[in-house]
């Protein structure tokens, strides 16, 4: 006999009648109607080949069939009510294992100073948090949510955007007074002129340059490049470092700019943006810790 929604049904109405010790009051409190209980009864009936209960006008007992049939199945009945707490204490209570796939330049400069705040709040949650350059497939992988710079590509996953930072064209003192500053973008074509690529984890390739503002079209500029990186931090050290100007994104390079050991080039093309987005699998009632988390990462993209 396969086990179906229906005979899980009948069963949950059969331990109703009996916790009950009637099919009125066990209508009141799985909200049926008398008939429809006695119905439901009659089905499992037909289904198991056995009467489950005597009847007269005035009572309602077990026969010895049904009196076996229960005692086997209170304890089925039992587990999958206390399985359904816990799914339902997990939609409502942040607590258990949350992994996160997080791009590594966020999870160092904004997520990782503020990390404790969220431990604190969040006692019975343990979080598991790897930095990875690319996003990969995220549910084979088993994680419940991931943070990643760029556009996201075309999938099932929900994807929320958190923020955009501005793209910024920077170049240090040092680099300045040894090659000259170049007064608009193409300039950087010139062979006078080194630049340094970022590899976008996706494709594999250098992240074009582009440069955006009000009222013009998107100006594509190829730089002269011989060094192309995949980590921020020998981005950020390449350039400020005077051996080549470099594209970066606007987080945590604030003190640089303030202390002059970093120019912006090119502050009248100040539209460049690019994105950051949590993924995750379902848009139906993700777990509570997940909308922890979602909510946590959003305030911080908020300051």
């Amino acid at each position: 006999m396969s086990f179906d929604a229906s005979l899980a049904s009948g069963m949950g109405v059969f331990s109703a009648v009996v916790d009950g010790g009637s099919f009125v009051r066990a209508a009141e409190v799985l909200e049926l109607t008398p008939s429809g209980v006695s119905r439901a009864i009659a089905r499992l009936e037909k289904r198991l080949g056995i009467r489950l209960f005597d009847r007269t006008t005035r009572t309602v007992t077990l026969t010895d069939e049904g009196r076996r049939f229960h005692g086997e199945i209170a304890p089925l009945l039992a587990s999958l009510e206390e399985a359904a707490n816990s799914a339902s204490t997990s939609a409502t209570q942040v607590r258990g294992r949350l992994r996160v796939n997080m791009d590594p330049y966020f999870s160092r400069l904004i997520l990782g100073p503020q990390l404790g705040q969220f431990m604190t709040r969040y006692p019975e949650l343990y979080l598991e948090l790897q930095t990875r350059d690319q996003l990969g497939d995220m549910v084979a992988d088993g994680f419940d949510l991931a943070v990643r710079f760029g556009h996201p590509t075309s999938s099932s996953l929900v994807a929320r955007k958190l923020l955009e930072v501005r793209v910024l064209t920077l170049a240090s003192p040092a680099y300045l007074k040894r090659h000259g500053r170049p007064l608009a973008p193409l300039d950087m074509e010139d062979e006078r002129h080194v630049c340094v690529q970022f590899r976008d984890p996706q494709t594999a390739r250098p992240f074009g340059w582009e440069f955006h503002r009000p009222g013009r079209p998107v100006l594509h500029v190829q730089p002269h490049c011989r060094l192309l990186v995949n980590d921020v931090g020998t981005l950020h050290s390449v350039c400020e470092s005077g051996q080549a100007i470099a594209q970066v994104l606007d987080l945590g390079i604030a003190p640089a700019l303030a202390e002059g050991r970093l120019v912006e080039l090119f502050p009248d093309w100040p539209d460049e943006r690019f994105p950051l987005y949590a993924l995750y699998p379902s848009r139906h009632l993700p777990a509570a810790k997940v909308r922890a988390f979602l909510e946590f990462v959003g305030e911080l993209c908020g300051e």
